[in-house]
């Protein structure tokens, strides 16, 4: 999903992942949204926002479970990563941390604001091949926000332009 900033694309994320009110109906399996506890859902469908939030001052105080100690490497993260300190987490760090978050409760949708946007070359390739892979693996899907084509060609099987008072595919 791509368009310009400020016409909702974050907004159609949030209303997916069950976080704000909303107009229509989203199943998943067949099922009605309203028909999943909030945790069950969210466990199914995962945000995964531009900017994640860390309520405690440890990484792995923040995850359910332990990742795959692949997929740490696969994003180069440290061994060491999960018993650092938040506030000592570079933002790109804290970005690959978020999603290894997400990934552990094993979700069936991945909704994801610009993944790799802040990263160096090298981190976004590995976000991007751990994601395909996880997708592929899982029978999984995800509804990606990107503002770069590039990016969108070499992840994407549909895209969609989100516009002003319009979505067009």
């Amino acid at each position: 999903m791509h368009g310009p900033s400020g016409v909702g694309k974050s907004q159609i994320l949030r209303a997916l992942a069950d976080m704000i009110e909303h107009e229509g109906e989203i199943l998943l399996e067949g099922r009605p949204q309203w028909q999943y506890a909030p945790s069950a859902w969210r466990r199914k469908v995962a945000l995964l926002p531009a900017e994640s939030g860390w309520w405690t001052d440890v990484v792995i105080d923040h995850f359910s479970q332990l990742p795959q100690p692949e997929w740490l490497e696969r994003l180069g993260l440290a061994e060491d990563a999960l018993n650092r300190s938040v506030a000592h987490l570079s933002s790109g760090e804290r970005q690959r941390l978020a999603l290894l978050r997400a990934l552990v409760n094993r979700p069936r949708v991945l909704l994801l604001d610009e993944p790799a946007a802040n990263l160096d070359e090298a981190s976004a390739a590995g976000v991007e091949s751990l994601i395909r892979d996880y997708l592929d693996d899982e029978g999984a899907c995800a509804i990606w926000v990107s503002h770069d084509s590039a990016e969108r060609e070499r992840m994407a099987n549909q895209s969609m332009l989100v516009a002003a008072n319009e979505a067009v595919s």
